[in-house]
């Protein structure tokens, strides 16, 4: 997906399938309320307004669901109906869920995405999250074949005028900064080091007009960056704070955003694991956040002093490496004794936070890290841990992460109860908690904080996204493969009919996809081992089946491992056994009923 082109439009025009296939994708009752005479441009010649609608009746989400409307080149799908309250009512995770498996192949591609307005915004960034743009897979295709994927929002609701041009440009600007900062992250270190990372902020910064301001290396150690410079002086490739500032005519107040950018952690000294080390190169996420959500902004025109602080280093080990019972002298002139090498991004954050504060003069200093593993325990995958000293900032974030599908949730913030895990006898603070059952990531946090103290009057946030970003970047195994076999009809990929399985199957012999209607990339070898999975009946041309009185009972749905058999020959298929459920039926078997095989590799 590196070399897919993500754009959005007012309207995305009409075209046959076959020749831009087309994805529709929306909670179903707003599906529903899609006129016919909106989508067949998109879909005639090949799906009738009877096949739209018989499509949309055999959708049933839970949470989830998609029907195939015409072979592989036109899917409906349908996003939850409901969502609780600490999610995004734009259903944001299943967005990207369901482009990632329902969006069919294809050079030109349609995505019509329906939803209210409040929802746009959070919609097109779970797009954007669909398509990474880093991969260094082999085939000469992904590297040389340009792809594009259209995007249109069908907006229902109060507010269901056209999207505007300045709407459409936003979209524009927030989902770059997503796939930017997805692509750093991605990106390994041997690649994404201290250096090229720099290259990166410049790019930004020339592309805004602005001159990035760098500290490097000794001039760090000089000028009183002791987290930073300690954290990163073993590595090859020097630390660096690195600063963009946007300052425009008129502003009120003055923002930093403070990013983490560990471009590859080893644990230092303290080691980690040969299971918890890979995909460490993730540990820079705070700091691409912020320069990918920068760029957005200051193109969208933001109106306020902003200024993107980086605080980049690799936390290596080396002769010159800091070891647990060195003391560090940071710039906010706190001493920190280590006693634990591996929490490193609180010690280049505390450096960065004490700028923001006595360099830049923010009032508000927003730091966004892949802080602690613990924030995963606390919050989950899905929702970033937010700790702040404003009760209002508190309520603003979580609000806007449900607006925007980034998702946030409170942290205890209680310094008094919980700072002294860091007492030293020997500096004015440890760097890592005496009590890790005691709110770790409320300590990490406020470890930050005490940086530009407990009782400065400014706001600020501390978001950690350790959780999320490896939830969502490739890691180390890279993105799973999911060839997929759909519902076809005559003369072209092979229909499997659905004969009612009995419970408790283990095993379906299918010995169809050597097929050579197939394309390659979907021909799968008789020695690989799949799950299959079947769904509900599919959409199919009512003069090409013959209905029977319980076609829409549906059919069971199992999932189960299969071996692929060459049995039979191409194209055939082994059916299962007989099944109570059959007999009730009279013992027949229904080519009625089509459903949806989805192979994946195991």
């Amino acid at each position: 997906m590196a070399n897919v082109g993500l754009q959005f439009q007012a309207s995305a025009g009409d075209a046959d399938p076959q020749s831009r296939p087309l994805l529709l994708l929306g909670q179903l009752h707003h599906l529903h309320r899609v006129p016919w005479s909106h989508v067949r441009g998109k879909l005639q010649p090949r799906v009738t307004e009877e096949l739209w609608q018989a499509a949309l009746s055999t959708l049933n989400p839970n949470p989830t669901d998609s029907c195939p409307l015409y072979l592989n080149y036109a899917t409906v799908a349908a996003l939850p109906s409901r969502v609780s309250r600490h999610n995004s009512p734009s259903a944001a995770h299943f967005i990207t869920r369901l482009v990632r498996t329902c969006l069919p192949p294809g050079t030109h591609r349609c995505i019509l995405m329906v939803c209210e307005r409040s929802d746009a915004f959070a919609s097109a960034c779970a797009l954007a999250r669909a398509f990474p743009l880093f991969t260094h897979r082999s085939g000469a295709s992904r590297r040389t074949e340009k792809k594009t994927v259209t995007v249109e929002f069908f907006l229902v609701g109060q507010d269901n005028g056209p999207v505007e041009v300045s709407t459409l440009q936003c979209l524009t600007s927030a989902t770059e900064g997503v796939r930017l900062a997805a692509r750093i992250v991605d990106t390994p270190c041997n690649e994404m080091n201290t250096d090229t990372f720099l290259e990166e902020i410049k790019k930004v910064g020339k592309e805004l007009g602005i001159v990035p301001t760098v500290i490097r290396d000794e001039e760090l150690k000089a000028r009183g960056f002791g987290g930073i410079y300690g954290v990163g002086k073993a590595a090859i490739h020097p630390p660096a704070l690195a600063i963009l500032s946007h300052t425009p005519d008129g502003a009120t107040q003055t923002i930093a955003w403070v990013g983490k950018g560990i471009v590859y952690d080893t644990g230092g000294l303290s080691m980690k694991g040969k299971t918890t080390m890979p995909g460490m190169k993730r540990d820079c996420g705070g700091a691409a956040a912020v320069l990918g959500a920068f760029r957005a902004a200051v193109k969208q025109g933001f109106k306020d002093t902003l200024h993107a602080v980086f605080c980049l280093a690799e936390n290596s080990v080396g002769p010159n490496a800091t070891r647990p019972d060195d003391i560090h002298l940071l710039y906010s002139g706190k001493t920190v004794e280590i006693n634990n090498t591996d929490a490193e991004g609180r010690l280049v954050l505390a450096d960065g936070v004490s700028y923001a504060c006595k360099d830049l003069g923010a009032d508000i200093i927003l730091d966004v890290a892949t802080l602690t593993g613990a924030q995963g325990i606390a919050t989950g995958k899905y929702h970033a841990a937010v700790l702040t000293n404003s009760a209002e900032w508190e309520a603003a974030c979580v609000k806007a992460g449900r607006q925007c599908g980034d998702l946030v949730h409170p942290l205890v913030y209680c310094p008094e109860l919980h700072f002294s895990e860091f007492t030293s006898a020997v500096a004015d603070m440890k760097n890592s908690v005496a009590d890790r059952d005691n709110s770790p990531s409320s300590c990490a946090g406020l470890f930050i904080a005490s940086h530009i103290g407990f009782d400065w009057p400014g706001v600020w946030v501390h978001l950690d996204i350790a959780a999320p970003v490896h939830a969502v970047s490739l890691g180390p195994g890279g993105a799973p493969a999911h060839p997929t076999i759909r519902p076809s009809l005559a003369g072209q990929p092979l229909c499997f009919p659905c004969w009612p399985l009995p419970t408790g199957l283990a095993a379906h012999t299918l010995s169809c996809i050597q097929s050579p209607s197939l394309a390659p990339e979907h021909r799968l070898s008789s020695s690989e081992t799949f799950c299959v999975r079947v769904t509900r009946p599919a959409v199919v041309p009512p003069d090409l089946w013959s209905p029977r009185p319980w076609e829409q009972c549906g059919c069971c749905v199992q999932s189960f491992p299969t071996r692929l058999s060459s049995a039979g020959g191409p194209g055939a298929l082994v059916s299962p056994f007989s099944s109570p459920r059959s007999q009730e039926r009279g013992g027949e078997e229904n080519p009625g009923l089509c459903p949806q095989l989805v192979l994946h590799r195991l």
